[in-house]
C-alpha cells in the first residue's frame, strides 16, 4: 500500500489542440499513481478547460503545469508567459467552471509578468480495504508420526554412564 507522502509534478508544454488530451492523460496517470483516483475527473477537466482557453486566447502558447499533493489538498497550477492574456476577460467562462468544481482557486501574477491560475481539491489518501488473512488450505499429504520408544526428554538429557545401554537400544 502506498503511503500518503507529499508529491510534486511539473510539466512544461507548448499548448495545441492535440496536446490538450495528452496532457490530460499524463495528469490522470500521476493522480492514479498517487492514489487520488477520485480527483482524476475534476482536475483533468479543469486543466483541459484552462489549456483550451489558453490555446484560443494566448499568443504565447508555452505553459507550465504543476501539481502539489500535501496529503490533504491537491493544488494544480497552470502558468503562462503571455502578458496580453487577461484572465478576467479572456478566461472568465473557464474560471467560472473551475470555481464551481474546485474547493478553492485563484489567479496571480509573478515578478516576470506571467500569470498563474491555480485551483485546489480536498482529498484523502487512497483508502484500501484491509486484507483478511485466509485460513490455510488443507494439505493433501498427511504427516506420519515416527514412533519412538523413548520420550524426547530422555533423548535430550545429558548422557549418564549408567544409561549407555538404553541409548544403544533406542538406536
Amino acid at each position: 500500500m502506498k503511503t500518503a507522502v507529499p508529491c510534486y509534478y511539473h510539466l512544461d508544454v507548448e499548448v495545441s489542440p492535440e496536446r490538450v488530451g495528452q496532457v490530460s492523460r499524463i495528469l490522470a496517470a500521476h493522480l492514479r499513481y498517487w492514489d487520488l483516483e477520485l480527483l482524476v475527473k475534476p482536475v483533468c477537466h479543469s486543466a483541459e478547460l484552462l489549456l483550451k482557453a489558453i490555446d484560443e486566447h494566448a499568443s504565447d502558447k508555452r505553459t507550465s503545469i504543476e501539481m502539489w499533493w500535501n496529503r490533504q489538498h491537491l493544488i494544480t497550477a497552470v502558468g503562462g508567459d503571455d502578458h496580453g492574456l487577461r484572465p478576467d476577460l479572456d478566461l472568465r467562462a473557464c474560471l467560472e467552471h473551475i470555481a464551481a468544481m474546485s474547493d478553492g482557486w485563484g489567479c496571480c501574477a509573478t515578478d516576470t509578468g506571467s500569470k498563474v491560475i491555480w485551483f485546489s481539491q480536498r482529498a484523502r489518501a487512497g483508502q484500501r480495504v484491509p486484507l483478511v488473512p485466509k485460513a490455510p488450505a488443507p494439505n493433501l499429504r498427511e504427516g506420519l508420526q515416527v514412533p519412538r520408544e523413548l520420550p524426547v526428554t530422555a533423548l535430550a538429557a545429558p548422557p549418564n554412564p549408567a544409561d549407555d545401554g538404553v541409548l544403544e537400544d533406542a538406536r
